[in-house]
């Protein structure tokens, strides 16, 4: 049920999952996708936000989503996970069609999101390599497709890719490394009280020194999330209050205090 208009008491998130595609469509299905928007689901929930779930959507309702989702008003954050195949700068829709990200940042420049933690996180390939876990130089076109996205994020927003421009994003019956890592980090006390660009840190260190790909494609492949952010002070998305639920808090301008607000 939509919040009433005028009434953001409670944080919100959205959860987009495409686990199966139309026939036809030349995408396969996604074993663990399920199993991930499901997890992710219970464990907001029981953080105190108000938690949406839309799966297997065509690219023209995932906008939708958006659009409705990026007008209504939001106490203090608002947390979108987008989990599909995809492309650098895009995510497929169950028909097929690409849903570029850039359009789906633009939905929350506006008012109602204006001072508002943002954070969105994204299961999906950028490209079709596999990380071996060595460095290496980045291609240009992903570079500049990078800079193009981040132009496009508005001010007070995080991203966390599941992985680097030009990589795929691996995917198991058993969830994704990524946001199944996400999730178990959250249940540590401790480690949701972190500010959130730390608790996104320990999210990457986390899948990128206890992740190894097993088979003939994937065995000793890496995983490396890839944090973009936009944030203009400590956001605090995760830090319960005594008795209270989930707080989110945003630093003060000088960054020393913060207040929580308590939905």
């Amino acid at each position: 049920m939509l919040q009433p208009a005028g009434q953001p008491d409670q944080n919100r998130a959205v959860v987009v999952s495409v686990a199966r595609f139309y026939p036809g469509v030349p995408l396969t299905k996604r074993p663990g996708a399920e199993r991930d928007a499901k997890k992710i689901h219970k464990t907001l929930r029981r953080l105190g936000f108000r938690v949406k779930l839309h799966t297997d959507l065509s690219g023209e309702e995932i906008y939708q989503v958006f659009r409705e989702e990026g007008g209504r008003g939001v106490k203090d954050c608002f947390l979108a996970v987008l989990s599909s195949h995809g492309e650098e700068g895009c995510v497929f829709g169950a028909d097929g069609t690409p849903v570029w990200l850039s359009r789906i940042f633009s939905c929350f420049k506006n008012p109602s999101m204006d001072r508002k933690a943002k954070l969105f996180l994204i299961q999906a390939c950028r490209g079709g390599d596999l990380d071996d876990g060595v460095e290496v130089d980045s291609a240009g076109d992903a570079a500049d497709g990078s800079f193009t996205q981040y132009l496009s994020v508005p001010v007070d927003t995080a991203v966390m890719y599941a992985t680097a421009p030009g990589y795929g994003a691996i995917m198991s019956p058993l969830g994704s490394v990524f946001l199944q890592t996400f999730c178990a980090l959250l249940e540590d006390e401790d480690l949701r009280r972190l500010e959130l660009t730390r608790l996104l840190t320990r999210l990457s260190h986390q899948v990128a020194f206890t992740f190894q790909g097993k088979g003939r494609l994937l065995g000793g492949k890496k995983a490396m999330p890839c944090l973009l952010s936009r944030l203009t002070r400590d956001v605090f998305l995760f830090d319960s209050a005594k008795d209270a639920g989930i707080s989110a808090m945003i630093g003060s301008e000088d960054g020393r205090t913060r207040t929580p607000s308590i939905s």
